[in-house]
């Protein structure tokens, strides 16, 4: 499901929406193999299957930065942006990875608009993603992303 924007007014008006959901997305032990070279983070929980199944999660799981990362990945899957002149990450608040994340295992992003303002010519846009996994009462991360907009004037 998405839902598209083509002005900041838009975007203000659309403060409290849910997003809906994106499709589900197979966590792999390749992702989770380029996210530990990408970062240098090696650690057997992530990607040494053999030591990992005697391990507390009884098998890899990704690194929780990982599952975050997934946000940027999920965010245009949940909102399209039409008539933009400039978008930017701004940061993150409140992220929590209330469960790990299985490698094998299916995620998907779930969203919302929590808050919606406007800074002068551009729009800050606060999005809770959930990230959700299949068959889990508990998400493997909520994030609140926090992103700045300015789009093109709307001619008349």
């Amino acid at each position: 499901m998405s839902h598209t924007f083509s002005s900041a007014q838009a975007l203000l008006d659309a403060e409290g929406l849910d997003l809906g959901c994106t499709e589900w997305l197979t966590i792999s032990q390749e992702r989770v193999n380029l996210f530990a070279e990408a970062t240098g983070d090696h650690q057997w929980i992530h990607v040494d299957p053999v030591r990992a199944a005697l391990g507390p999660f009884g098998g890899c799981i990704a690194h929780g930065y990982l599952t975050q990362a997934l946000a940027n990945l999920f965010m245009p899957q949940l909102l399209i942006l039409e008539n933009m002149a400039m978008g930017v990450n701004y940061g993150s608040d409140r992220v929590r990875f209330p469960a790990p994340v299985r490698v094998g295992s299916r995620v998907r992003g779930r969203g919302a608009i929590v808050r919606a303002e406007q800074l002068g010519e551009t729009v800050q846009l606060v999005v809770r993603i959930t990230v959700e996994i299949e068959g889990e009462a508990r998400p493997g991360c909520v994030v609140d992303t926090i992103s700045r907009y300015t789009f093109n004037p709307i001619a008349e």
